[in-house]
């Protein structure tokens, strides 16, 4: 007696490719790519427990949400201000047991000013970093002027320019030791 095995269409069988944003889970290959992060990053982040997967396949592979893709944006961002995986470890660690909602806002609220007036002082530093180079560079324009046979410890006195170079050219010639 033969078997008979009803008609399966076999486009029921594959199911189509998730569309993101719909719920879908991702992949940590998924994830990886719509972060620009390594899947070893993810990993690592995962070890730190900064990111945990919703559940993993009946195959084993970790599966996130698309909440994922905004932690895992939001951790390189705090790595963008200069906080260490640690440092993001312990805030997310403070954050938990702040027991209520108004002190961990201030908590992280005070963080991010003190990051903020650090950034600020930094952007400050580049500017004048920033206004030295085009003077140096400026400065360093004019060498081609010079004449062949000048002397290279003369550069930090130059007479073609009517005053001293600027320390990012002068400081190439260190202290003399005559």
């Amino acid at each position: 007696m033969a078997i008979r095995l009803p008609i399966v269409n076999p486009e029921v069988l594959v199911p189509p490719p998730p569309s993101r944003g719909d719920g879908a889970m991702l992949r940590v290959g998924d994830l990886a790519q719509r972060t620009q992060k390594t899947v070893r990053a993810l990993h690592l982040y995962e070890e730190l427990g900064l990111l945990q997967p919703l559940e993993r396949s009946k195959g084993g592979f970790r599966l996130y949400s698309d909440d994922a893709v905004l932690r895992v944006r939001w951790i390189s961002r705090l790595q963008d201000l200069g906080f260490s995986l640690p440092d993001i470890r312990e805030l997310v660690s403070e954050w938990e047991r702040a027991g209520n909602a108004t002190g961990a806002m201030a908590k992280i609220r005070d963080l991010y000013r003190q990051k903020l007036s650090d950034t600020e002082q930094q952007l400050q530093r580049l500017l004048q970093l920033r206004d030295e180079l085009r003077s140096s560079v400026a400065y360093l324009e004019t060498c081609d002027e010079c004449e062949p046979e000048r002397l290279i410890t003369s550069c930090p006195q130059c007479d073609l320019h009517g005053c001293g170079a600027p320390e990012l050219v002068a400081g190439l010639h260190g202290p003399r030791h005559d």
